[in-house]
């Protein structure tokens, strides 16, 4: 098992290049199946999930190779339709390939998906609109048997904006004959980004940004080479990772309105905030205390993946300000190690109050979930001290190169096997 070692007290300050985002590279990888020809991805993200996602299209019959942030999947030759257990669980994105093994297969078999623990995140959803479409759904021995052979269009009102479910049902519409309407669905750029993908494949989806998405199926789909987008959550958490030391950063390839909620909040404070389309630079310097409540909701509000590392940030430089969760009810776990180390807050129903702005402490504490895992870190640049991060898998689910990046910052951060 791995951990970080930190010793924090140090003022960050450099730059950072972003990475392709995790959020759009998985279910860009799973709609890969429904294709045939080689698909070339740049800006693919090393990270511990998208190497999970590969060893799925392996398991499936996808022919997969690559190196570093380029990657090729070519699923002409792909001859199964069961996700093997062991690799479901190993993240949650995995359900994601119900929808894209229907277009190509007219069946699934996947079993309950894993990943951070943050909360009941089921996939009813998931399931209710693939029934919508024609698909027949049966649980069997901890399985789940998709069948779809005839998929028909329909319109699919989704009763939450789940972004997992609209991507998958947006796949599985693909495969059905007609033209498909999901409606109230999710507005996240990474929906964007996978229709992009599926248009430039030959597919013909508009609308994804919107609360309605519309989807002609029932057209052949032919690999491309597509760039993954950047990675807007990787953003954040070096921003405020940098703000929180009271340093600086510039981040390359990565546009102002990808994380406007959290540039609105900085600026408000003070901070001094330069942007283009093409960086991000952010300095301390001006920065004051943040007060007023700051509540995560679907896109374009505060995200959600982004509340562990800001919180932690208001330890510092929130005295009096609220954090309120909307969207998972245990992603509130680090809070207990946040305290571990001296944070003077506390959690009330959905909502975590900063009462006073303490110097942390370094500490030992461990990782429960990606994001989570993420704050620790953060928290021990920021502390006095030394600070010890246990359960590094989590983080890496997320982040690649996460301590070469920190150190060219200027952080000082190691990693020891146990």
């Amino acid at each position: 098992m791995e951990e970080y070692l930190i010793k924090g007290g140090k003022k960050l300050d450099g730059a950072v290049k972003i990475s392709g985002a995790k959020n759009a590279a998985l279910p860009i990888l799973a709609a890969a199946v429904m294709t045939r020809g080689e698909n070339v991805f740049t800006a693919c993200p090393q990270i511990s999930d998208v190497s999970s996602m590969l060893k799925i299209l392996q398991s499936l019959g996808c022919k997969v190779d690559g190196s570093k942030e380029t990657v090729s999947v070519d699923a002409s030759m792909m001859n199964r339709c069961r996700i093997p257990d062991s690799l479901m669980k190993e993240m949650r994105s995995s359900v994601f390939l119900a929808g894209a093994l229907l277009t190509r297969c007219g069946e699934a078999v996947i079993s309950s998906p894993g990943g951070c623990d943050i909360g009941k995140r089921p996939i009813d959803i998931h399931i209710s609109g693939l029934e919508k479409l024609g698909a027949k759904i049966e649980q069997k021995d901890g399985c789940i048997l998709i069948k779809g052979n005839k998929l028909e269009a329909a319109d699919v009102i989704m009763p939450y904006p789940s972004v997992g479910a609209t991507e998958n049902i947006m796949m599985a519409a693909i495969g059905a004959k007609g033209t498909t309407r999901l409606i109230n669905c999710a507005r996240e750029p990474e929906i964007a980004d996978l229709q992009n993908y599926i248009n430039r494949c030959g597919g013909k989806i508009s609308g994804a940004g919107t609360g309605v998405i519309t989807v002609e199926g029932g057209r052949e789909l032919k690999g491309c080479e597509h760039r993954i987008m950047a990675d807007r959550i990787e953003a954040g958490t070096y921003l405020l990772m940098a703000l929180a030391t009271e340093g600086r950063v510039f981040l390359d390839g990565i546009s102002r309105p990808l994380i406007e909620p959290l540039m609105r909040i900085l600026e408000n404070a003070g901070y001094d905030i330069k942007s283009s389309q093409e960086w991000i630079w952010a300095s301390y310097t001006g920065g004051r205390n943040i007060h007023g409540i700051i509540r995560t909701a679907p896109y374009p509000g505060f995200p959600t993946d982004l509340q562990p590392q800001m919180t932690t940030f208001l330890a510092k430089a929130g005295a009096g300000a609220i954090i309120e969760e909307n969207i998972f009810e245990k992603r509130f776990e680090y809070v207990k190690q946040l305290k571990k180390m001296g944070a003077d807050i506390e959690i009330f129903e959905n909502k975590v109050i900063i009462r006073n702005n303490n110097i942390l402490c370094g500490a030992q504490v461990e990782a429960q979930d990606l994001r989570g895992g993420a704050a620790l870190v953060i928290a021990g640049l920021m502390a006095d001290g030394s600070t010890v991060v246990r359960n590094t898998k989590y983080i890496k689910r997320g982040y690649g190169e996460f301590t070469e990046k920190i150190k060219g910052l200027g952080g000082e951060i190691t990693v020891n096997e146990n």
